[in-house]
């Protein structure tokens, strides 16, 4: 059993309680897409905790694109909307790196992997993506390590 499905379950009931509509709304989406992940496949399963970080951080990627799409197309309230739901969503994440702490954990790895070039990224990702899961956006991560690689 997850803790932090039963977090979000509970919460859900408090945002209904407190009449929070866009809490209310984001987190059943979140518990929506938790429940289709946990069904998808060959097995109904429960989701560990890391698991439902995932969801939960591709689920936040979706808003924040989605916003970025509606400020583009001039449609603001509804970006603010995405924006909202954003927020929610990333109070049950853990915390996002600093640019720092990103080039550290990258260093660290490099060395780990004794990767060089632009080639030996995918060794680098190896390595690194463990010590980064759900703290840094997969883009994010790439993006740093291409430019200790000097790809």
């Amino acid at each position: 059993m997850s803790a932090l499905k039963d977090k979000l379950k509970a919460d859900l009931s408090a945002s209904m309680k407190s009449r929070d509509e866009v809490r209310t709304r984001t987190i059943r989406m979140a518990l929506a897409a938790i429940s289709t992940e946990e069904v998808s496949g060959k097995a109904a399963r429960e989701l560990s905790d890391d698991e439902v970080i995932k969801v939960l951080t591709k689920e936040a990627k979706k808003r924040r694109e989605a916003a970025e799409a509606f400020a583009g197309a001039g449609r603001a309230e509804q970006a603010q909307a995405e924006l909202d739901e954003q927020a929610v969503l990333e109070e049950y994440l853990p915390a996002q790196l600093s640019d720092e702490e990103l080039a550290a954990l990258v260093d660290e790895a490099i060395a780990e992997s004794g990767a060089e070039g632009p080639r030996a990224m995918g060794q680098v990702m190896k390595v690194l993506n463990p010590k980064v899961a759900g703290r840094a956006e997969g883009g994010r991560v790439a993006q740093a390590v291409r430019a200790r690689l000097g790809a």
